[in-house]
């Protein structure tokens, strides 16, 4: 049995260097603002002046109001219509009206249609988008005219120029009235168009702060004014301050806080499950999340912080539940969310809300991993984040604004977070990696090669599910993967499928299989069912974590009893390999719960005594007999773990095989 200790695989020490290498060059080089701040507390640090110009932001509040108010403000957009005033004047022209008036009246419409004539619904109108000669600008209204001021007009001029006629008469008989029309045509679409443009541009900036002038004092208040300042400041020295010292000092800093990320990585795995090295894909796949979400947090909050809302970091912690346990998924998933708390806007809320999701998560996925039922554990991790939210908004005071696109946000990353896990199947191709889901899927006994099973080698499938059930209760006792105990239970055996009468438990009641056989003929059938699983997992394309337990279920050790009864008939000693497995001891603590379940099922069967003496002393022989042999030497599982699995396979067999009540017979 091994003694936990680093890593001797030099590819895991070669993967932190990579690792390494990436975040320094990835790790942000701007400048960093150094203050932290709340409206309604002093100013703790001396007196802060500026350093360059900056704008002052206007905030999310005053942003809205702002739209809102552009929002009721609508400019109706007309287009200037040149047929439509040609085709007035040339009306004018054929009036029966004498020279003169004719003559005015036709000046008079040319100059009332190059300034424009509205309809008179335009009445109440003030400003005016007008377009012409592909040209549009704001004109009051004041400036052209309605049809009826246009008629108005027109009448004005002529009686100016003729006096002594009753011209308003001699203009209704003629219908000089009926000629005046809008040449000003309204535009429905581009009025809708240039309104919603115009609500949504609005000015993110009030006034300029200049380079020299005091943003605050120490010891002074800071304000809502003040909060503003600082915040634009803020913005404004992250986004545009370069580095100005030394390169070494800029390239010496990032590498020690990558060293120092890698270096929690590597201690968070090994103290929760140094096993993981052992397992280079494995280790390689929790290096893979852990850089890709790091990447993703620096990428989406250099191109805007507001998008950190909507990235579903619970995703991390699914991805690694999907390949490791618990105590190990949390903190490498805490990890994750450093480089997110030290670099980015607003990290301290942003770490705080993704740990309280990605926690939720941890704890409800289980229940609700399958079909649609993901949408429920997305919804209740989208509820913690609300409140979570929630909690720094209240202590942002009243004037807090609760911004309700970063709740869709944090909304849609939720389901994000649903719509990016079936990525794990493909993760488990590339990484060759076996996930808890397909786990699930092998430990179905519907499936095609566990119904064969069944319908082939009855008696070694009982077989099978007895062992399952008794390394399950040993797997939970000890904190072993349980899901992959159950699938090695289900399969180790399965090469008893191409010659079942071979073994006892599928032998017919008259028929005996091994009585015409030598002993050393009869152990080289037995021990061939382990190539057989092989050779079947291999055709059925079972993962190679299953293929391990077919490999290892009798490690090295002989057929005890064939091998037995050749000595006993005097058989050569040194010629013994027919009667030895070719197999492997097993090396993790699933491998050896499975051995040792399926030597105490297999030997249970024939025990005459059922008293608890009995159960104990005859559990302590088989694991003694597999520590003599050496086939737990190298095993990682403990002392401890031993005695804690012992106590259990006691207490497992103790109830299968108890005693029953003699019903006695009714007298009649």
């Amino acid at each position: 049995m091994k003694n936990k200790q680093l890593p001797g695989d030099l590819r895991v020490y070669i993967t932190l260097a990579v690792l390494l290498a990436v975040l320094v060059c990835i790790l942000p080089r701007g400048g960093k603002f150094d203050y932290d701040y709340r409206k309604g507390a002093p100013w703790t640090y001396e007196t802060l002046v500026a350093q360059f110009d900056f704008p002052v932001l206007k905030t999310p509040e005053q942003l809205a109001q702002e739209r809102e108010a552009a929002g009721s403000r609508i400019l109706p957009y007309y287009r200037y219509s040149e047929a439509a005033g040609e085709g007035s004047i040339a009306s004018a022209e054929s009036l029966p009206l004498e020279g003169d008036l004719k003559l005015r009246v036709v000046t008079s419409l040319s100059e009332i249609y190059n300034r424009g004539v509205l309809s008179d619904d335009a009445q109440g109108e003030s400003v005016i988008f007008l377009q012409r000669d592909k040209r549009a600008t704001r004109v009051p209204a004041s400036e052209v005219f309605t049809v009826t001021t246009a008629r108005e007009r027109l009448l004005a001029d002529a009686r100016r120029d003729n006096p002594l006629l009753r011209v308003d008469s001699l203009f209704q008989a003629v219908g000089v009235y009926d000629i005046v029309v809008p040449n000003l045509l309204f535009d429905k679409e581009t009025t809708a168009l240039v309104h919603a443009e115009s609500a949504d541009y609005i000015s993110p900036t009030q006034g300029f702060v200049g380079a020299g002038a005091v943003i605050v004092s120490e010891g002074e208040l800071v304000t809502a004014e003040v909060c503003q300042m600082l915040d634009s400041y803020k913005t404004e020295y992250e986004a545009s301050l370069g580095y100005d010292g030394p390169r070494f000092f800029l390239w010496a800093g990032n590498a020690i806080i990558a060293l120092l990320l890698v270096l929690i990585l590597f201690l968070s795995v090994l103290y929760t499950n140094p096993l993981v090295f052992d397992d280079f894909n494995r280790y390689l796949y929790l290096v893979f999340i852990f850089l890709l979400f790091t990447i993703a947090a620096l990428l989406l909050g250099k191109i805007n912080p507001d998008l950190l809302y909507i990235m579903p970091f619970s995703l991390a912690a699914l991805y690694l539940m999907a390949f490791f346990k618990t105590r190990v998924v949390l903190p490498v998933y805490i990890v994750t969310l450093l480089p997110l708390l030290i670099f980015s806007r607003g990290g301290v809320e942003l770490f705080v809300l993704y740990l309280t999701s990605g926690v939720v998560t941890i704890l409800v996925f289980p229940y609700f991993s399958r079909g649609w039922r993901q949408f429920v554990a997305a919804i209740i991790a989208f509820s913690s984040l609300l409140v979570a939210y929630s909690g720094f908004r209240l202590l942002g005071g009243m004037d807090a604004v609760f911004d309700f696109h970063k709740v869709l946000y944090l909304f849609i990353g939720s389901l994000l977070s649903v719509a990016g896990y079936p990525l794990i199947y493909l993760f488990e191709r590339v990484f060759m990696l076996v996930s808890n889901s397909r786990l699930q899927e092998l430990c179905d006994t519907n499936n095609k090669l566990l119904r064969e099973l069944a319908q082939k080698a009855p008696g070694t499938f009982q077989h099978s599910l007895q062992v399952m059930n008794m390394a399950d209760a040993a797997a939970r006792s000890i904190d072993a993967n349980v899901l992959l105990v159950r699938a090695g239970a289900l399969y180790h055996d399965i090469g008893k499928m191409n010659n079942p009468q071979c073994f006892i438990e599928n032998e017919a009641l008259d028929a005996h299989y091994h009585d015409a056989l030598t002993p050393q003929e009869s152990a080289r059938e037995i021990v061939r069912h382990v190539p057989d699983g092989l050779a079947l997992a291999e055709r059925y394309k079972l993962p190679q974590v299953i293929k391990d337990f077919i490999l290892t279920h009798h490690g090295t050790s002989a057929t005890a009893y064939f091998l037995n009864k050749y000595l006993n008939e005097g058989g050569d000693p040194s010629r013994t390999s027919d009667f030895i497995y070719d197999g492997r001891k097993p090396w993790t603590k699933e491998q050896t719960i499975l051995m040792l379940s399926d030597s105490l099922e297999a030997a249970s069967r024939t025990l005459k005594d059922t008293s608890p003496e009995a159960f104990s002393a005859f559990v302590d022989r088989i694991v003694a007999g597999k520590k003599s042999e050496g086939q737990l030497d190298e095993a990682d599982i403990s002392l401890r773990d031993l005695n804690t699995l012992k106590a259990v396979f006691t207490s497992y067999l103790g109830q299968m095989y108890h005693e029953r009540v003699v019903y006695p017979k009714r007298k009649r």
